[in-house]
């Protein structure tokens, strides 16, 4: 290759869809595949990366394959990689697919990956929401390091033994992924011999020489950290050999067992009262809609909400839909669009409709509300104690809600107990699935990486739910509060109407 070769290869339309590219694309995509089969590095896929092996470009020099965001591992395709160029620059993005898929969008996470390339010059990184994400919750909270000794899997992490002491420093967690990267470099730079990085609340990122290297570690991670894990559930402190120091693990706290992993929470009915959501975050959103419509019209966000609501009512008006109205184009003028998109939204509000282009609408027009103090979040008061009982316990809590992941954060960050989120693990809406279908519940499982569905608690008001989750082997209780809906005669699960039950 020439002296300006790099160059010319990365600009290069046939150097972008060469062999060697695609023989990356392939590998992210099928080493998703199997880490999702055998239970590794759970989660979507936005978080694997790894430079195009060519012996001809530096290697600093390298492209890069990422894989996208909000894609699960097993679905993933070789047509849906990202190429990037050494220094972080998009060169090729795949193409979006049909609605009711999203647009693809490159992992929040590539800053941090360039950082490690620049930083450790590695040939791969692989980042998991995983098993490591319960560690670092259930840590001292001022812990900076985690530390373990005497573990048969220490063998295969990069230049360590048995006898030797593993030591991964831990920083703390970001409200975006790319806002990690300069508390990343700080920690790669004071832990020389290191090959991960744990974030509090958060996962793990893992990186290594080769695909070999960054995959053998983070299944050697896996199960060191789940094996601290079990130790830290049985009460017990892991310490080495009498004459040899005594390792940090999990913090210096000492909790029972929990009966479960994970925590997962409705809120209407379950965490917050039926009526706050029917009298008052339904109204707000109803009532402000065109307004919001006409001061954010030009946005981004509001044309993406557009954009979803026009393909929605598509469907609608061709599955005969009530109260549906056609969207004109754009050329029709701001005030006519807007009148439509008015008409469709309170007519799926009356309906009580459960997707998803609407409670992204609304979320977006309660943000504004909560951020001007028109709103206020409400929970119950058993809700803060239960969920700071379960996070100093090392369970993880995670919200699922028909209401937007957005609309969800606003209720706990402004609630009438403060902001809640720090005990929140993370959120999700109907872009899973429908809150009455088994498959959510079985894809909620797997994104946030337990091994048995029974780990799981699942805590709703809704009966059909109920069922739904306890048929992806979940447990389940039903939350009976003020204003819940009447339960069927013998149901079968247990009830509470208090947190403080559980």
């Amino acid at each position: 290759m020439a002296a300006n070769g790099v160059k010319s290869a990365v600009t290069s339309q046939a150097y972008l869809e060469g062999s060697q590219v695609k023989q990356t694309k392939s590998l992210i995509s099928e080493l998703c595949r199997l880490f999702y089969n055998l239970g590794w590095v759970s989660g979507t896929g936005g978080s694997i990366t790894a430079k195009v092996h060519d012996d001809s470009v530096p290697k600093s020099e390298q492209l890069i394959i990422m894989s996208p965001s909000g894609v699960q591992k097993e679905r993933m395709v070789e047509e849906d990689m990202y190429v990037l160029s050494s220094t972080g620059d998009i060169l090729f993005s795949p193409s979006p697919k049909p609605y009711p898929h999203k647009p693809p969008k490159c992992s929040d996470c590539a800053p941090l990956f360039m950082k490690a390339y620049d930083k450790r010059n590695a040939g791969a990184v692989i980042h998991s929401h995983g098993m490591e994400s319960c560690l670092v919750t259930m840590m001292d909270p001022l812990a900076k390091e985690f530390r373990i000794t005497h573990m048969e899997m220490i063998k295969g992490i990069q230049g360590h033994g048995y006898y030797d002491e593993l030591v991964v420093p831990i920083i703390e967690n970001t409200a975006q992924e790319r806002e990690l990267t300069e508390s990343l470099a700080a920690a790669i730079e004071a832990y020389p011999k290191t090959t991960a990085v744990l974030v509090r609340n958060h996962g793990i990122y893992v990186w290594g020489d080769s695909w070999i290297s960054a995959k053998t570690q983070s299944e050697c991670y896996h199960y060191l950290f789940e094996a601290a894990i079990k130790l830290h559930q049985l009460g017990l402190d892991w310490s080495t050999p009498s004459h040899g120091p005594k390792p940090l693990l999990c913090g210096q706290s000492q909790t029972t067992n929990p009966s479960h992993r994970c925590v997962v929470l409705d809120i209407e009915g379950t965490t917050t009262p039926i009526s706050f959501v029917t009298d008052v975050l339904f109204p707000y959103a109803r009532d402000n809609v065109q307004k919001h419509l006409e001061e954010t019209y030009d946005t981004d966000a509001t044309q993406d909400d557009i954009k979803l609501l026009r393909s929605q009512v598509e469907d609608d008006l061709k599955n005969g839909v009530a109260n549906a109205v056609i969207i004109p184009s754009d050329e029709a003028g701001k005030q006519e669009v807007i009148a439509a998109l008015v008409a469709n939204v309170e007519g799926m509000i009356k309906s009580d409709r459960k997707i998803t282009s609407l409670k992204q609408l609304q979320g977006h027009i309660w943000q504004t509300g909560f951020e001007k103090n028109e709103l206020k979040g409400v929970v119950f008061d058993d809700v803060p104690v239960s969920l700071q009982k379960w996070h100093s316990s090392g369970i993880k809590v995670y919200i699922y809600s028909s209401g937007s992941r957005l609309a969800q954060r606003l209720l706990f960050g402004y609630s009438n107990h403060g902001d809640l989120r720090t005990y929140l693990s993370g959120f999700f809406d109907t872009t899973v699935g429908n809150k009455k279908e088994r498959k959510s519940y079985v894809e909620i499982c797997e994104s946030v990486g337990v091994h048995k569905p029974s780990d799981v608690l699942f805590v709703t008001d809704v009966f059909q739910e109920a069922v739904a989750a306890k048929a992806a082997g979940l447990e389940v209780i039903i939350s009976v509060r003020p204003g819940n809906g009447q339960l069927p005669e013998n149901h079968g699960f247990k009830t509470v109407k208090s947190f403080s039950e559980i």
